[in-house]
């Protein structure tokens, strides 16, 4: 039987240390120390801490995180959302206040220029000025 449609929760108050391989979706509101890997989508609330690296589809950050993030989709940290570390996402949404100290790699959707665009580019520049 597959659960994933389920939706794991660390509460708060509650410390992990170790591993966690799941292919649901995660709430945390409590502290992992540790690795995270799932085919799902995490939210981590206001309480939450994660330190350590998480690799999912997506997440929605309101604590915070410290360590290697890696994500398929969208990372969306609103205003109370600490980042530090390595990411690795496809898109990135942030609310103002929140705090992202961290190398940034995105992949997926973004477009090359190229050579000759970037010289049309420079050309109209330099005319205009």
């Amino acid at each position: 039987m597959n659960n994933t449609n389920q939706q794991n929760m660390i509460t708060q108050g509650t410390t992990l240390d170790g591993n966690i391989h799941s292919q649901g979706d995660f709430r945390v509101e409590g502290n992992i120390k540790g690795d995270i890997k799932t085919s799902g989508k995490i939210v981590v609330g206001k309480t939450g801490v994660i330190n350590g690296s998480l690799d999912a589809e997506s997440a929605d950050f309101e604590g915070s995180f410290s360590g290697k993030l890696k994500l398929t989709g969208m990372l969306t940290l609103r205003s109370s959302a600490y980042i530090e570390g390595e990411v690795e996402i496809s898109k990135l949404s942030v609310e103002p206040g929140a705090t992202f100290n961290a190398t940034c790699i995105m992949k997926g959707g973004v477009k090359e220029l190229k050579k000759s665009e970037e010289k049309d580019s420079t050309e109209k520049k330099e005319k205009s000025a």
